[in-house]
Parts: structure tokens; sequence; C-alpha cells
């Protein structure tokens, strides 16, 4: 099983789920423990191959995985605690890990909060992709990250997003992050029929104004969805819990109490 952190602190406490993206860890999400559990009951987990989960490579010998067998691995967690429902905050490629859980198993879920959310590859972001998979096998698998990394929080703002996930990522076996690298084949028609099919669960994307990968499509999606609502905070980028907690911490813990 997976690496997991709880804090729970009552019964009466609703359940508040953290889902990092791609090279992190839970660790991504310090800025928001403390406040989160004066309300909450927390539970952080680190994904596979990502942080604590990092050494637990025995039970994932296949040579590539899909969203569904990562997003299996968060269910198991929360079957195992026995979590009936909660609300899930995640970020960047975290976001699709907790989508892909409203379609496996929507009766967990009572909302999502989705920050720097990936509802769509653009033109740029494919062709990224596509070179990335031309010379994975050939160069050092950080240059890649790096490469990646500067293309979506490009901005000064964005060194302490940029240097921590980068610091995260050297943690990250090679092997387990071509893993990751090829989930990206996946991405694209997964997000196309997400952005068809809405689910019955209230979501908030809380996005960053200079977000501008992955903006401009959150704002089309929200007009499209019944149960969907954009926050976006200025002068920000993509991790927008980091860059801006307390912004983001108020934006979620409202959101939360209100549904």
């Amino acid at each position: 099983m997976l690496y997991y952190k709880k804090y729970q602190s009552g019964e009466e406490k609703e359940w508040v789920v953290f889902v990092h993206g791609a090279g992190g860890s839970s660790s991504i999400w310090f800025r928001q423990i403390r406040l989160f559990r004066e309300y909450f009951n927390v539970l952080l987990v680190d994904l596979r191959g990502h942080g604590r989960s990092k050494d637990l490579l025995e039970s994932y010998v296949k040579d590539d995985y899909t969203f569904k067998d990562v997003t299996a691995d968060l269910l198991e967690v929360i079957q195992h605690l026995d979590i009936k429902k909660a609300h899930y905050v995640g970020v960047s490629l975290g976001t699709i890990i907790i989508r892909t859980l409203g379609e496996i198993a929507p009766q967990h879920m009572k909302s999502m909060i989705l920050c720097g959310a990936i509802t769509r590859l653009n033109v740029r972001s494919r062709v990224l992709v596509f070179l990335g998979h031309l010379v994975k096998r050939f160069v050092p698998y950080m240059w890649l990250y790096k490469l990646f990394a500067f293309i979506i929080m490009p901005n000064p703002r964005d060194a302490n997003s940029r240097n921590l996930f980068i610091e995260e990522a050297k943690k990250l076996y090679k092997k387990e992050f071509l893993k990751w690298f090829r989930l990206t084949n996946e991405v694209n028609p997964l997000l196309r029929y997400f952005k068809e099919k809405e689910i019955a669960v209230p979501t908030l994307y809380i996005m960053g104004d200079g977000d501008y990968m992955f903006l401009p499509p959150v704002r089309k999606i929200v007009k499209e969805h019944t149960h969907a609502a954009l926050k976006v905070i200025e002068d920000c980028g993509h991790v927008c819990n980091i860059e801006k907690p307390e912004i983001f911490n108020k934006l979620a813990i409202n959101f939360i109490q209100r549904t």
C-alpha cells in the first residue's frame, strides 16, 4: 500500500484528501496542513514512485501503468481507512487522478478542488511531449523535468514552486519517471472524455492568472459544466497552493464548508 499520513481529530469532522502531481510528494501541501487540520480530518498520500512510496516498487512491477492504475492505489488507501466520503484537493497532474477517481468511485467524493488543473494540452504542450518521447531514452531524465518545469512555470515569481518540484523530482528513480512520462500518451483522450462527461460532484477550479498554458481551457470547461466554478488568483502561476497559500486556503476552505 502507498505511504500515507493522516491527521484525524474527530469523527464528526469531514475528511480532506490531498493529491500531489507528478514529480512531487505530499510535502508540497506543507502550507495547507496546519490550517486544514483545524477544520477537517486530513489525509496525505504519496503516489507510486514518489516521496515515501518511492521504495514500494515490488507492487508496481508492470512496465507501464495507466491513470486508472494510479487512481486504484489511492482508492486502496481510502478503503483501507474506511473513509466513506471526502473532499479531494489536487494540483497539476494530481487533478487528473482525482477526476479519474470520480469515474471509478464517485460514491467516495463530496467535492473536488482542482489547483493548476490540467484539462487540455494545447499545441505547444503536445509538441513538447512528443519531443520528450523522442529523446527520453538518450538524455538525463532531469533535463526533461527541468524543461517542463520551466515551460509550465516560466516566471520569476514561480521560482519557489519550480525549485520545489525539481528537488522533489530528483528523488524519483529514472525508470519510475519514465513510467509517469508515458502517461502523457493517454492525457488528451482522457481529458476529452472528462470534458464531454461531467460528473455530479461540486468542483472548484483554483487557477493563477499567469497559468497561461492551462487557464484558458479551464475557463471553457467551467462555462460548459453545471457543477463547476472557477476562482482566479492574481499575480500567481501554476501552483497556487505554494505561491499564494493564504488565498488558496481561504478559497478552498470556504468552498468545502459551503458544500
